[in-house]
């Protein structure tokens, strides 16, 4: 979140509040005057949920250039088919899909590398019944170079997966998606969100 604060009239803050002098220091109000200043961070801005209940792909557009750290949430998320679910970064509103690097493994008993995606689960496990639930931190390095680690658990069996990695784009962030590796599977249950701050 980004607050700019415009002009030269001050802000005042009442004497006595938690951080600002007693009154008796300042009298009663204590002002500082910021010209211009932008003010960024600070809060968690929530995404407009998505029901992954239909199409082959889910895309969270417009993230600010400012944004530091992304989380993807996943409810009960579920495709037709036996591809991969996978979540791409994009730059420039079109998503990467080589570059990745890190690995995703299932339980210590089955694992794969990474490379178009963040895989949320390795390949051998995957049916059209599957469905997640779970969360995928995205956290900015610096400039364009993305770390990422999270957890999707199955409701349908018990199984765990954990993923890890880093991609570095070619610009600056601005797209999330999330698809299937074959890209044809279409979403038929669940919802998908983020947060980003």
């Amino acid at each position: 979140m980004a607050i700019t604060l415009n002009g030269t009239a001050g802000v005042t803050f009442p004497a006595g509040g938690l951080g600002n002098p007693a009154g008796a220091v300042v009298g009663t109000t204590d002002t500082q005057t910021l010209t211009n200043k932008t003010i960024q961070g600070g809060a968690i801005t929530s995404g407009t949920v998505v029901a992954s209940t239909s199409g082959t792909s889910i895309d969270f557009t417009s993230i600010p250039s400012w944004v530091k750290r992304i989380t993807v949430m996943f409810s009960a998320v579920s495709t037709s088919g036996t591809s991969d679910v996978i979540v791409r970064l994009g730059t420039g509103g079109s998503p990467e899909t080589s570059g990745y690097v890190g690995s995703v493994a299932r339980d210590s008993a089955g694992a794969g590398n990474l490379s178009s995606g963040i895989l949320l689960s390795e390949t051998a496990s995957t049916t059209a019944a599957v469905v997640f639930q779970g969360n995928l931190v995205i956290l900015n390095l610096t400039s364009n170079t993305w770390s990422f680690n999270g957890d999707v658990g199955r409701s349908n069996s018990a199984a765990v997966y954990t993923v890890a990695g880093y991609k570095s784009l070619a610009g600056v962030l601005n797209l999330v998606r999330i698809t299937t590796v074959g890209g044809t599977d279409t979403f038929d249950a669940g919802s998908i969100n983020i947060l980003y701050e």
